[in-house]
Formats: structure tokens, C-alpha cells, sequence
């Protein structure tokens, strides 16, 4: 049993195991990580974009440019710490979230302006 006080509401049976969970995290890769969150980002931002089977019940273009924004940032930062070989397949997600976004807007943003094209330049179909 960890020392880790449970949060309320939580049966102190079912409190985290915080040494456990630093053990875990300690023994990932950075590059693991970043692409993790990179891929959370990108499945967020589909969901928030209405690409996914139920379309438009969760489609939030706010919160989706929120998401491609901070994934493009986070690929912008990391692009040269995960190499290539996971960068190509990250970016052209993004491209591919940038280009939805573009089309799901009823006002399109100018090039340039639209969510994360401030680290990756303009988009274009």
C-alpha cells in the first residue's frame, strides 16, 4: 500500500501507487512520450473536429484549435529530439488536422492564422 493520501471519494484501497507510477514513467523513453502525447493531441483534435463515427456530437472547433495549435507546437519543439522516422508520420497528421479545420470552419482563417500554422506556415489543400 502507498503512503499517497487517497483523493476524495476514493476507497483508500484504490489510492494511486505514486512510487509505482515514477517507477513506470522512469523507465519510458523521451522520445515514447512525446509521441504519446503528440498521438493523444491528434486523436483529441479528431474527435473536437467531428471525425470520428459520431461526427458532429463532440465537435468543438474552439477546443479543436486549441489541440492542433499545442500539437504543433509540440512537434515544432520535439520534431528533432524524435528523428525523422516519427516526426514525417506526426506531421502529416497535423497537416491533415490543419486541412479538416480549414474545412470545417463556416469563416476560414487567412493563411497563416489558422490553428498551429503559426510553427508550421500556411496550409494548403
Amino acid at each position: 500500500m502507498s503512503d499517497a493520501t487517497p483523493t476524495p471519494g476514493t476507497p483508500a484501497d484504490e489510492s494511486p501507487d505514486f512510487d509505482a507510477m515514477t517507477r513506470d514513467i522512469a523507465e519510458v523513453p523521451a522520445v515514447e512520450v512525446i509521441v504519446t502525447v503528440a498521438v493523444n493531441l491528434m486523436s483529441a483534435a479528431a474527435v473536437k473536429l467531428g471525425l470520428t463515427e459520431d461526427g458532429d456530437k463532440h465537435k468543438d472547433l474552439d477546443e479543436a484549435r486549441k489541440l492542433v495549435h499545442a500539437l504543433a507546437g509540440l512537434l515544432d519543439a520535439g520534431a528533432t529530439e524524435i528523428s525523422s522516422f516519427h516526426a514525417a508520420p506526426l506531421r502529416d497528421g497535423l497537416k491533415s488536422l490543419q486541412l479538416a479545420f480549414r474545412e470545417a470552419s463556416v469563416v476560414p482563417d487567412e493563411p497563416g492564422q489558422g490553428p498551429g500554422e503559426k510553427y508550421t506556415g500556411p496550409v494548403f489543400g
